[in-house]
């Protein structure tokens, strides 16, 4: 599906009346609970007490590790509208985005103990096991079975030089 994701999330442009951007930093280990529900980090809850979507991380690379991602469900919405924004609506690739960022997103509510639960068919799309980690990834915070991301994040690290310089910053 390359050439229809957003190449940056719509909140970053912030423009006076719109409500602020959030931007989710840092790296956060939990356990999920029996019931698989997810603990929300304490600094992100206030944020995120209107709802949120959970959604499929739409990795693009066949074979990367997969994670879910946490949204604010308006930045969801835009982002998904980003997605197809120029694209005709009618044509099959379209509709086949448009199924896959809106069949594998779910609307959640925080409950009284500031989680969310995790429904069972994204568990088992990011491979979740009980231990996970919940890393800010800009404009949302994504969820990644421990060992998995342990071994993404070590990979990643590895090549920040490649990945940096592979960036340019001339225009």
């Amino acid at each position: 599906m390359a050439g229809l994701l957003p190449p940056s999330h719509p909140g970053f442009n912030f423009r006076p009346g719109e409500r602020e951007p959030l931007i989710f930093r840092g790296t956060f280990e939990y356990a999920l609970d029996a019931k698989h529900r997810l603990t929300v980090p304490a600094k992100y809850r206030a944020a995120l007490a209107g709802g949120v979507v959970l959604a499929f991380s739409p990795e693009t690379e066949t074979g990367s590790a997969r994670s879910l991602s946490v949204w604010r469900t308006e930045d969801y919405d835009e982002y998904a509208q980003a997605a197809l924004t120029g694209v005709n609506p009618l044509l099959p690739r379209a509709r086949e985005m448009q199924r896959l960022l809106n069949n594998n997103s779910f609307d959640l509510e925080l409950d009284s103990a500031n989680r969310v639960m995790i429904p069972a068919s994204a568990m088992n799309f990011a491979g979740l096991s009980k231990d996970v980690v919940i890393t800010g990834s800009g404009p949302c915070l994504e969820v990644w079975d421990r060992a998995t991301y342990e071994s993404y994040n070590e990979a990643a690290l590895a090549r920040f030089p490649e990945i940096a310089a592979s960036f340019d910053h001339t225009d």
